[in-house]
């Protein structure tokens, strides 16, 4: 009996430290849902979010519509497509190959895609392809593609060699730019070195061994229960998301899970079911850009300003779904956020936040977005009421998100749509209230060279560079819009002036007028050709070329477009 007694402060104390954490999380669990319910009810968020501490989960719960013409809720074993986040189990089942002997890392191309073009595939390794140095350039770049090829199936096959197979950018290991094509071949390769769609390598190798049991490759025709559909937010309420045929994204984007079973994975790479810690090791080490395979390494500044937490994640956003899983590794911490409605833009608030309330710090609160509240009343009442709205609400309300952010969205939203003069306005609003932010400055100067208005645009630029001198894309845009042209007789432009069917839904109109040469794809607006040859011309704000072809008469037949290392011909419409 003695000896009971003595233990009984010791077990006390052991139960009280239990009881004070539940309590810990169980606060940090109410403020995370207080602040997720502002999200969803400022329109910021519609999806599931899973939030765990220590490697225990303290917060899961599903906002909003998983289909909203049912009025089906998300919940947290609702079924999101991925998108990107699919290229971390892309990457791991690459490495379970080189673990097993079947292929080397600092193989090439052509080691296990033999038909793949010798010039370039003997010199990319699979190394490069996974932390996006390759060089090669990435089919979602292509012009429209997107918008006019994405609702056709293709084989894995048929993908490489018509899209993923363009000149190289730059030499395979100099320099970082993500890359679909990349991952896509990386799934061409599981699929060579195993006998076995790329689907079955999944199910096999990652999502069994884990116990995802609500996780796979996404298909249009396939009958999945609690699957959410996508859906794109517009000034007029929301609507369904562009169709996309799933063999298009296929290694680098097509898998589906849910916030539980992302949290299954996050659990199983602490241990060796998947992955030994010498591949883990090679995943989650940074490279070019902090980018490790199929992940990136970054920190996360907390609110006091002094704590970098350091932490492995990967975005996604695919046609009407946005993803995110935040693992902060050093304390067994997660976030997972999947949205259906495509708002990947406001994700980075949410982390932030729950971040902060995790280690215990103060966090921001949401507001409501005046860049949002802006294009509704644009579409309402027109251009000037929106302007004053902007101007009013930024005065006198604190309830709103005025930041430059907003109003740089909403001018992008308005170009997307074809609202090309509201959002010159409004880019120029963004502009007279951030007059010190690069941002607005390199904004209103696309806007400019969209519309042909070089000088202007020049100017934009520069001064964006003046605020900050590395600021990529403005010094980008200089070089090309500050390239010499040379001396063409206009007279030939008449012989260029027709349409070029570059794919289907998607034609180049080529028009002249008062001495110069325009063209127009659909859907899109008019820019200037600048002439660097007879024959050759520059679309500057893209950084594009045309080439016009002749036949041996001397009559233009077709042009070709050069656009991120791709060469797409395009024969002239009669």
């Amino acid at each position: 009996m003695t000896h009971l007694i003595r233990r009984l402060p010791a077990i006390f104390l052991f139960l009280l430290c239990i009881t004070a954490t539940m309590v810990i999380a169980q606060d940090k669990a109410a403020s995370i849902d207080e602040m997720m319910k502002l999200h969803n009810q400022y329109g910021h968020f519609n999806g599931s979010v899973l939030v765990a501490e220590n490697g225990r989960v303290i917060y899961k719960k599903g906002f909003g519509m998983a289909n909203m013409e049912w009025n089906v809720p998300n919940d947290t074993e609702t079924k999101f497509r991925l998108a990107s986040i699919t290229k971390q189990f892309t990457a791991a089942v690459i490495l379970q190959l080189a673990e097993q002997g079947k292929l080397k890392l600092d193989g090439k191309i052509t080691d296990y895609l033999p038909d793949y073009r010798k010039d370039t595939g003997d010199r990319i390794t699979i190394h490069q392809l996974l932390n996006h140095t390759s060089g090669i350039p990435s089919y979602t770049a292509l012009p429209n593609f997107m918008k006019d090829l994405s609702r056709d199936p293709y084989t894995p096959a048929e993908v490489v060699k018509k899209y993923a197979s363009g000149d190289l950018e730059f030499e395979p290991g100099t320099k970082y730019n993500y890359n679909n094509s990349a991952y896509f071949m990386l799934g061409a390769i599981i699929e060579k070195v195993t006998g076995k769609t790329y689907a079955q390598v999944m199910q096999e190798n990652i999502f069994t061994p884990a116990g995802m049991k609500n996780s796979g490759y996404d298909s249009h025709s396939a009958l999945i229960p609690k699957r959410a559909t996508g859906y794109t937010k517009t000034r007029k309420g929301y609507i369904n998301a562009d169709y996309l045929d799933m063999s298009l994204p296929y290694s680098a984007g097509s898998l589906y899970s849910t916030a539980e079973d992302l949290y299954l994975w996050d659990q199983a790479l602490y241990g060796d079911k998947i992955l030994s810690a010498k591949s883990k090791e090679l995943m989650f080490k940074p490279n070019l850009e902090n980018y490790g395979y199929g992940v990136g390494a970054h920190t996360i500044t907390l609110s006091d300003k002094k704590t970098a937490v350091p932490t492995i994640g990967h975005s996604g956003g695919i046609n009407g779904f946005s993803t995110n899983i935040i693992r902060f590794t050093g304390d067994k911490h997660l976030i997972v956020l999947l949205d259906n409605s495509a708002q990947g833009g406001r994700q980075d608030k949410m982390i932030s936040a729950i971040a902060n309330i995790l280690y215990g710090q103060p966090y921001d609160a949401p507001k409501r977005s005046i860049g949002e509240t802006v294009l509704y009343t644009l579409e309402a009442q027109g251009i000037d009421a929106a302007v004053k709205q902007y101007r009013d609400i930024k005065a006198n309300s604190k309830d709103y998100d005025a930041g430059e952010a907003e109003l740089n969205l909403a001018g992008y939203e308005l170009l997307r749509t074809g609202k090309v003069k509201e959002a010159g306005e409004i880019f120029k609003l963004n502009v007279e209230m951030f007059p010190n932010a690069a941002n607005p400055h390199d904004s209103l100067g696309e806007y400019y060279a969209t519309g042909g208005q070089k000088d202007l645009a020049i100017k934009e630029y520069k001064r964006a560079l003046e605020i900050d001198p590395k600021f990529p894309s403005a010094i980008a845009a200089i070089k090309r819009l500050e390239t010499p042209t040379v001396a063409v007789d206009p007279k030939i432009y008449e012989s260029y002036a027709a349409q070029y069917h570059i794919a289907p839904n998607f034609i180049l109109t080529i028009t002249t007028a008062n001495g110069k040469l325009f063209g127009q794809a659909t859907g899109q607006p008019q820019f200037e050709l600048e002439p660097r040859s007879e024959t050759k011309f520059a679309i500057a704000i893209v950084g594009a070329e045309i080439d016009f072809i002749k036949d041996t008469a001397g009559k233009v037949t077709s042009l070709i477009l050069h656009q991120g290392g791709r060469d797409t011909p395009a024969n002239r419409l009669p």
